[in-house]
């Protein structure tokens, strides 16, 4: 090749320097060498090139270098590969009758055997832009249309690479069939490179759509060592860790080689692996040699997910396998009809003329493997056992060949739109008009002075509709309209197995990719008859967050629960949020509820008895001055200062009301109230408690010889003044203190997170500490007075009863002020009414008790008599 590569470029350079008149006769181009490649070849005007698989494997000879390397032979007879050159052969046949499409030009073809080898394949392919002709003899101006024009192939992603990259140095159109590779459509590497089936970018994004629809995030992908597999792993990383839709539990490279030792580590790997779910980009080979290993461990309970590769290999769909392959999904090409074919593929007939050359050895090989015969001559002894000979006269229908079986047409209807693809380019190309031509000098290209580059041009604007009705065009990186058909596997009760259609995956124009499966009649080779469950981790419950894994991937991770307060309604958040400030989360902590709220309401058990209490209180009052009003002619009231009474009871009323203002929920007005009306109110109480108790010292004064002077201090007058100015001054300390600093309404979320307290807060603490300390001033005094005041004649005054009173006021009133600081939220306010009710109740009945008893039950007592009777004693 090297010897013929360097020939070629003399014989180039001798043209440039001499007279290219006389160089064609002197110097003709002699070929080295020829490869022997298995082929199939008809002639025409403008020729087609082809490269299949029809042999799976390849036998290189002896590399010594002691002589010339004999040539490679091929083995194991492809018929789907066969066929797949046939459909070439068919579309050409198709085109030359299409009167319509390339009228007056003849399509003809070389196609050749690639034996799933690079290297055959790289020879077939120089084979085929070089020509096998051993002298070539080139025009007075060195033009001419090379061997072949365009190139259907190759089958494998690495041959396509390879080739193609030579191919377009030379701008010779190659459109694939079968190579996926993502990497093939960087235009700067393969610049004439087309195909018409998806690239794995795009398979790789459907296997992800299936993924995402059955929820499959914990996967193992299996991947062939070529540039199909690699690249296919290289998507599915960055696809997963874009879409983040799932994660890889094993990556794992199957070998070409029959590797007893690596396979049984691969499917030990799988084995130990929580993945229920396989996904490979491998080759019918890699497949059956895993197999063979995977039914040797058992390893069952799998779903597997096959590129189109192997999704509709009839060699893998054996009662042998399905055990274990059942219920596969795969991603297949795109299933079309070909019409005519099957009658086509009828008339193939052996070629006896070159049995013993290349040039058709091809369909002389389909015909031996088909017939289990071999063409004259034989191989010795193969008549002597039992070996028959191949007369070509063989019914081929008579005999069930896969090459008929034209039910599932996939590949060869990708081979059919590629040679379709290539006519409608030349069509386009020939019609032209000179003068009007896309190329320099507006000029057009003739069959005599056609260019491969020039049918590249063509080749990238063409759109056109099969007739099974599918648009074919290619888009600026030379792929195809992606689209899919999504295969199961099938096992039937009676041991059959068959390949369904279930649904396709195709990409929209602006909304990405678009699954359609038909899940019913999906066959799952499982117990529950269902899509298995394949995940690292279970997704997080809403309440919970997601913690990953340390040096885990991103689908294994720990869910912890959010904390009070907090929620989350997403099944993949990182974090909780919290809620408003009003809100609490919910007992499942996945969205917030408002808050409970808490205040003492005259709804609830405490707060009625309360509202009752001070009421009765209210009410007793309301009575007692009744009785009081009713009987103030009496000596005990008039001896006790009716006025002062009226005053005191008036208070005691005021202070049971004002409790009901620490009842309800806290509003402004009520907060700014309720101290202020209870500090005036007691004050005003205990300011008419206070002046009866100096009066009653000043009248038992008066009773001595020359205490008449004291009583002019304590009129009438002077007692109202007294009342007034306490209770000024209490009044004057509220108003400072509200207008500093007044009470206000708030929502406390100390006591309780799940509640809100509402409370009043007092503001400034300084005001309500000297609000609460003026009451207590007075009322020590009053105490004191009293106690002073208690020796006096029982009959006379209330002294007793005054000392009585103070003594459970201040009681009431001392135990408070621990009892309210330690009271949370509401129990703050039912402690404060709690000491309003019983201080005044203690007042009430204390002083008023007696007198009411003495009133209503003993009225022979309240004479001035029994009232002055003691005294008069003494």
């Amino acid at each position: 090749m090297q010897k013929l590569k360097h020939t070629c470029l003399l014989f180039i350079l001798l043209l440039c320097i001499y007279d290219s008149s006389v160089l064609p006769s002197l110097f003709p181009c002699l070929l080295q060498g020829q490869f022997h490649l298995n082929g199939m070849h008809k002639a025409g005007d403008v020729m087609l090139g082809g490269l299949f698989q029809v042999h799976f494997f390849s036998v290189f000879p002896d590399m010594s270098f002691t002589a010339e390397p004999q040539q490679l032979t091929c083995h194991s007879f492809d018929v789907l590969g066969f066929r797949q050159a046939k459909t070439m052969a068919f579309a050409i046949d198709e085109i030359n009758r299409n009167s319509q499409l390339l009228p007056n030009v003849t399509l003809g073809y070389s196609l050749y055997d690639n034996c799933l080898t690079l290297g055959v394949g790289f020879r077939a392919a120089l084979a085929l832009i070089n020509g096998q002709e051993e002298q070539i003899i080139l025009d007075k101006n060195c033009e001419g249309s090379p061997p072949v024009l365009g190139v259907v192939g190759d089958s494998s992603s690495t041959r396509s690479i390879a080739i193609s990259t030579v191919l377009g140095l030379y701008k010779v159109p190659m459109v694939s069939y079968f190579a996926t590779c993502a990497c093939l459509s960087d235009r700067q590497k393969f610049p004439s490179f087309f195909r018409t089936i998806p690239s794995d970018a795009f398979q790789v994004h459907a296997m992800i759509q299936i993924m995402k629809y059955f929820g499959w995030t914990w996967v193992g992908l299996l991947i062939s060592d070529d540039d199909y597999g690699l690249h296919a792993a290289q998507s599915f990383y960055s696809d997963l860790g874009a879409s983040g839709e799932g994660c890889l539990a094993y990556l794992e490279i199957l070998p070409w080689e029959k590797d007893l030792t690596e396979f049984q580590r691969i499917v030990g790997v799988m084995k130990k692996s929580t993945a229920r779910v396989v996904i490979v980009f491998a080759h019918e080979s890699q497949i059956i040699n895993l197999m063979e290993e995977v039914v040797r461990q058992n390893l069952t309970g799998l779903q597997w997910l096959a590129s189109e590769a192997w999704s509709t290999a009839a060699v893998l769909q054996t009662p042998h396998l399905m055990p274990y392959l059942g219920g596969t999904l795969g991603i297949a090409i795109r299933q079309g009809e070909i019409p005519g074919l099957r009658d086509f593929l009828l008339q193939t007939h052996a070629d006896l003329q070159h049995n013993n050359s290349y040039e058709n050895s091809m369909i002389n090989q389909f015909w031996e493997f088909t017939f289990k015969c071999r063409f004259a001559p034989t191989p010795s002894d193969w008549v002597e056992s039992g070996g028959k000979v191949c007369s070509g006269d063989e019914d081929l229908e008579a005999v069930g060949t896969e090459l008929l079986d034209v039910s599932d047409l996939r590949s060869e209807y990708n081979v059919y739109k590629a040679v379709y693809a290539l006519a409608f380019a030349l069509d386009e190309m020939f019609q032209c008009e000179p003068g009007k031509g896309p190329f320099n000098n507006n000029s057009c290209a003739t069959l005599q002075t056609l260019e491969p580059w020039q049918l590249v041009y063509y080749l990238e604007r063409v759109n056109f509709t099969t007739s099974f009705g599918d648009p074919v065009s290619f888009d600026e990186n030379g792929d195809a309209l992606p689209i899919y058909d999504v295969m199961n596997w099938l096992w039937l009760p009676n041991g059959q197995t068959k390949v369904q259609n279930v649904g396709e995956v195709k990409k929209l124009s602006f909304s990405g990719e678009q699954l359609t499966l038909d899940e019913d009649n999906i066959f799952w080779n499982f117990k529950s008859k269902k899509p298995p469950r394949s995940v690292c981790s279970n997704k997080c419950l809403p309440g919970t967050r997601l913690v990953r894994k340390k040096g885990e991937p991103r689908c294994c991770f720990d869910c912890i629960p959010c904390s009070d307060g907090k929620i989350s309604n997403d099944t993949n958040s990182l974090e909780c949020f919290s809620c408003p400030e009003d809100f609490w989360s919910s007992p499942q902590r996945d969205h917030c509820i408002p808050k409970k709220t808490e205040f003492l309401s005259y709804q609830e058990p405490l707060g009625i008895c309360l509202t009752a209490a001070s009421l009765l209180g209210t009410f007793i009052c309301a009575v007692v001055l009744g009785i009081f009003f009713y009987h103030r002619g009496t000596p005990i009231v008039r001896a006790n200062n009716s006025e002062l009474s009226f005053n005191l009871l008036l208070s005691l009323k005021l202070c049971f009301l004002c409790s009901l203002l620490f009842i309800g929920r806290p509003r402004l007005w009520t907060c700014q109230l309720r101290h202020a009306a209870f500090g005036i109110s007691f004050v005003l109480c205990v300011s008419c408690i206070l002046v009866k108790t100096m009066v009653v010292l000043a009248v038992f004064k008066a009773s001595k010889p020359g205490g008449g002077a004291s009583l002019k201090w304590f009129g009438v007058s002077q007692q109202r003044g007294t009342v007034f100015v306490l209770t000024s001054v209490q009044a004057a300390i509220c108003t400072a203190w509200l207008v500093s600093s007044s009470p206000s309404p708030h929502k406390n979320t100390k006591y309780h997170n799940d509640k809100i307290v509402y409370e009043c807060v007092v503001g400034s603490t300084v005001g309500f500490s000297v609000l609460l300390g003026y009451i207590g001033i007075l009322a020590f005094l009053s105490f004191v007075l009293a106690f002073l005041a208690r020796n006096l004649p029982d009959n006379f005054n209330e002294a007793k009863l005054i000392t009585f009173s103070m003594l459970i006021f201040c009681a009431v009133w001392v135990a408070f002020v621990p009892a309210y600081v330690s009271s949370p939220g509401k129990y703050a306010d039912a402690v404060e009414v709690f000491a309003i009710l019983a201080s005044s109740f203690g007042l009430l009945l204390a002083l008023f008790g007696p007198k009411c008893y003495i009133i209503l039950l003993r009225p022979e007592r309240n004479t001035k008599k029994a009232i002055m009777g003691r005294e008069m004693e003494r």
